[in-house]
């Protein structure tokens, strides 16, 4: 049997002694020898060549085949002896056509998204203002709507604060563009804070009512989102659902449930504002325009000289934090409408 070394040494083409490079024959002299010295090691270490087991031998250092040979040990491997490889296949992309190129993310700009979020609050302005409350379990209280331009003038809210009521002394109402929905967090009167979300379960309807005023209707349905981490550890779950009746009047459902029960009413609220009317007209509101909601303005403000109006608390604040810029984008916007 022979060992690696002696068949390498074969390839190469060894005949009596002499080694066969770029066809002629030279001595090999101590190769011979040296490779015969290394050829008993190796049957050595692996304890015979008669063994069933044979370990891998390492790396031999070998005078490099010739081109020939190397070609044809390459053809031999490329015979029958080997599996034909099959051919890979591309797959190209699918595109889907949703008006941007495939794969692309469309991203608004920061004017983009505030104008989206300004849009879908706009049905929300007949809530601006101070309103009387009277809860099914006889509580009075005094809620009151404005807008919140301040905590992130990108990402306007509405807010609504109640002396009160136990189930809602705080709640900010913001509309997410991403999903669709509006978002309605809530602190209790024990500080827990809820975060609630929905959306219309009744449309936008603008009815002429008594007088041909137009009058405003719609609900809109906030359910508590719970995980693991946030769940109440009494296992409820809480509702409010936002029902206006018409421009003065809206009514406000408090709904419970526990475990995987149904939802049961735990109060509702009755509400009629106070002082103005904000009812809705056909036309615009004219100079009583609100420079920042442009909804129905009752407060005036003035900065240098000029006088613009406000529809709510909210409002003033955020034009007295910074007047030049509600000013600018004001007269933008009446040039866009020439």
């Amino acid at each position: 049997m022979l060992c690696p070394h002696q068949i390498a040494y074969t390839q190469r083409g060894v005949l009596n002694g002499q080694e066969k490079i770029d066809g002629h024959f030279q001595g090999v002299g101590m190769r011979n020898y040296s490779a015969s010295w290394i050829c008993a090691a190796f049957l050595a270490l692996i304890g015979g060549c008669g063994r069933s087991e044979v370990a891998t031998p390492g790396p031999v250092s070998a005078v490099p085949l010739p081109q020939s040979s190397a070609k044809q040990s390459s053809d031999a491997g490329e015979g029958a002896g080997s599996k034909p490889q099959s051919k890979r296949r591309t797959l190209a992309p699918v595109e889907v056509d949703s008006g941007s190129p495939a794969g692309s993310v469309v991203v608004k700009s920061p004017a983009e998204q505030l104008n989206s979020v300004r849009e879908a609050l706009k049905p929300f302005q007949i809530l601006l203002g101070r309103w009387n409350g009277l809860s099914q379990k006889a509580v009075s209280d005094h809620p009151e709507w404005a807008y919140d331009w301040v905590t992130d003038p990108q990402f306007p809210r509405l807010k609504v604060t109640s002396e009160k009521l136990p189930y809602l002394r705080e709640g900010r109402l913001a509309y997410l563009p991403d999903s669709d929905q509006f978002e309605l967090k809530v602190i209790d009167a024990e500080g827990v804070q809820r975060i609630m979300r929905g959306t219309f379960i009744e449309p936008i309807r603008d009815v002429a009512g008594d007088g041909k005023k137009l009058q405003r209707t719609y609900k809109l349905q906030l359910t508590e989102q719970r995980t693991e981490s946030a769940a109440d550890p009494s296992g409820e779950q809480w509702r409010i659902t936002l029902n206006q009746q018409e421009n003065n009047r809206y009514i406000l459902e408090i709904d419970r449930k526990r475990g995987n029960g149904p939802f049961s009413r735990v109060d509702t609220v009755h509400t009629q504002r106070e002082g103005t009317s904000f009812a809705l007209s056909e036309t615009d509101y004219g100079d009583k325009t609100c420079i920042i909601s442009q909804g129905l303005g009752t407060i005036s403000v003035s900065y240098q000289g000029q006088s613009f109006m406000v529809c709510c608390s909210g409002c003033k604040a955020a034009f007295d934090d910074d007047p030049q810029k509600w000013i600018a984008k004001w007269e933008e916007k009446k040039k866009m409408q020439k």
